[in-house]
């Protein structure tokens, strides 16, 4: 049966035009049919006096009334980028400057003569009727002049919510916000419905409260800035999860090239210095890695760079006591490397009495001076000692502390730890790409070896200076120690003057922050990661990087990869990203290694049967 008949009215004037019949079928069918608004409407709008709720979503909408006497570029930047979507709407009025200049010389003359009467009648002058007396007097000139006009200007924010407890947490916070930035804002009580319309997409002011503004001061609340970081130089580390654009940032353009990175264990902090360590290496950077765990071995090896294994039989030999031949200015190398061998023997020996250093201090000098090196620069050009060395001129002294300094250092000398740091040093950093591998080292000689390879790092890195990165993987075994910790501070506050960036990355963030010197250390880096955290650290890491609530909870819920981008005062919710070649190279997933792995030997084992030879079986002998 058709729907049409069904609707059709009856004819009950058969004079009616067949045209009117026609419209009252359309309007029939029009109520039955769904329409484009039925489809967006939104099922029921319910107005209050402090807030509007359509659907289930919250809405309460704000109005500025004071405005900042002095403002610079980029102002609104913490309410453009604040961590909680709002909907903030800009309306600007130009104004004819006759009129403006007519009102502004009526309101100088006000303000003269009241400030004439104060005088007159002693009384103090207010201080705020002499600041807006300038105010008016220098628009009042420029408009005159030509060189700005006139403007009104109203800002408008409504904050969406789940729930009314949310829309007055996070209406407080936007109120804090704008605050600190010394705006006035207040709630479009009794008016939401109208407040709400000023804010949709439709260039329409229901409200109109409006600040008059000169054009300097106008431009200056254009948001210019957004919720993105992406630069004409250096590599891309991931998507922005604000809007999708590439995060493309090159951290040599910052004060220094520093970075950190936190992350709970599993997060990818690995995955990333591994694939910016790739990028990197195409733009004619070098990279340096002490890796404790052994999880850059595939990427080195794939891409043809050196991997140096610190074990009792390793060919690979660092002399604790190498200078680096360079002389400087006002620099005194001999000086500062003996300071720098107190620090390593610290952490060999453990805690010595002020005595014991003092006699230590000493026999560096001696030890240095038997070689003939002295703090003349021409000198330290001469053959490095040895901890040999050393061990025997304590030996030699008649303090009773340098014989219980010997005993201590006796074992890497003539005990179970020979070899290890009594050698000569044979490595050369000419590889682009170079790793220090500490994983075959007992726990305890790691700090004592990372500690010894930086130095060494350090002290090669002064000879040639050029564009390299360093990166420290699980930075939190050089925390441990008083003395390590301040050596690595030390690099990090040096390293741009030798054009160096120190990548510092650790899992345990709350041993690593829990020091001034791992402050410090953060606080030296412009460039900072944080992925995901544990609900353990989230607070110590709130509190050092000060994060808002959403951040604390966007760190907590993140997935692999995910995190918080902070390049100088800019910071973005970053998704790291990279190709599929790449993830081979740098993925140390145990799943797809061994996945990996079981199809190599597959494919090995099919090639091996495919090169053996055919053998056809010979048929049993029937003749008689």
């Amino acid at each position: 049966m058709n729907l049409v008949s069904i609707l059709k009215p009856k004819n009950k004037n058969p004079q009616e035009s067949l045209s009117d019949k026609e419209k009252q079928w359309s309007q029939s069918l029009a109520k039955g049919v769904v329409s484009v608004k039925d489809i967006i409407a939104p099922p029921a709008i319910e107005v209050d006096f402090d807030y509007i709720k359509i659907g289930s979503t919250y809405f309460r909408t704000l109005f500025v009334v004071g405005y900042p006497r002095y403002v610079q570029a980029n102002w609104l930047s913490p309410l453009i980028n604040f961590v909680h979507t709002l909907e903030i709407s800009m309306y600007q009025y130009p104004v004819e400057a006759k009129g403006v200049l007519d009102d502004l010389k009526r309101k100088v003359t006000e303000m003269e003569a009241t400030i004439a009467s104060d005088i007159q009648h002693g009384k103090v002058l207010d201080p705020a009727v002499q600041a807006a007396l300038e105010d008016a007097q220098m628009l009042q000139e420029e408009l005159v002049k030509g060189q700005e006009r006139f403007f009104q200007f109203g800002l408008y924010v409504t904050i969406p919510a789940d729930s009314k407890e949310e829309l007055d947490l996070v209406t407080r916070q936007v109120e804090s916000t704008m605050g600190a930035l010394l705006l006035v804002p207040k709630h479009a009580t009794l008016q939401m419905e109208d407040a709400f319309k000023t804010t949709l997409p439709q260039q329409t002011d229901h409200l109109y409260i409006t600040r008059n503004m000169d054009t300097t001061s106008l431009a200056t609340t254009f948001p210019f800035i957004s919720s993105s970081l992406t630069s004409n130089t250096g590599i891309m580390y991931g998507i922005n999860e604000h809007n999708g654009s590439l995060v493309i940032f090159d951290r040599f353009t910052q004060e220094n090239a520093n970075s950190v990175i936190f992350a709970k264990s599993g997060a990818g902090k690995s995955y990333l210095v591994k694939l910016e360590a790739l990028r990197s290496l195409m733009f004619g950077t070098e990279v340096i890695v002490v890796d404790p765990e052994e999880e850059y071995k595939n990427l080195c090896e794939a891409i043809g760079g050196e991997y140096i294994t610190f074990s009792f039989d390793s060919p690979a030999k660092i002399n604790p006591f190498d200078l680096s031949g360079v002389y400087e200015e006002g620099e005194n190398e001999l000086g500062l490397k003996i300071l720098s061998l107190h620090g390593f023997f610290k952490v060999v020996m453990g805690n010595m009495s002020p005595a014991e250093d003092a006699v230590l201090d000493k026999a560096l000098v001696d030890t240095y001076r038997q070689k003939g090196i002295t703090p003349d620069p021409s000198t330290q050009k001469n053959e490095p000692p040895l901890m040999e060395d050393l061990y025997k001129v304590l030996l030699g002294m008649e303090e009773v502390e340098a014989k219980s300094l010997a005993d201590r250092i006796e074992k890497f000398v003539k005990g179970s730890l020979i070899g290890i740091f009594n050698q000569q040093s044979n490595i050369d950093l000419r590889n682009t790409f170079t790793v220090f591998s500490v994983k075959s080292l007992e726990e305890e000689l790691r700090p004592i070896a990372m500690y010894l390879i930086l130095d060494f790092i350090w002290t090669r890195i002064k000879n040639d200076i050029r564009k390299r990165l360093l990166v420290v993987d699980e930075a939190w075994y050089m925390m441990e120690f008083p003395d390590s910790a301040t050596f690595l501070y030390s690099i990090a506050k040096r390293a741009r003057k030798y054009y160096l960036g120190l990548t510092t990355i650790s899992q345990d963030v709350e041993d690593f922050l829990s020091t001034d010197y791992g402050k410090a250390i953060v606080t030296n880096s412009s460039f900072q990661i944080l992925l995901k955290q544990s609900p353990a650290a989230i607070d110590k890491v709130a509190e050092v990087f000060y994060l808002s609530e959403g951040e604390r909870h966007l760190l907590l819920a993140a997935d692999v990869g995910e995190g918080i981008f902070f390049a100088g005062p800019n910071h973005v919710a970053v998704r790291i990203m990279a190709s599929e070649e790449e993830h081979a190279l740098v993925t140390t997933n145990p799943e797809e290694l061994k996945q990996r792995r079981d199809q190599q030997e597959a494919a090995s084992a099919h090639q091996n049967q495919d090169s053996q030879p055919s053998q056809t079986p010979s048929l049993p002998n029937t003749s008689q």
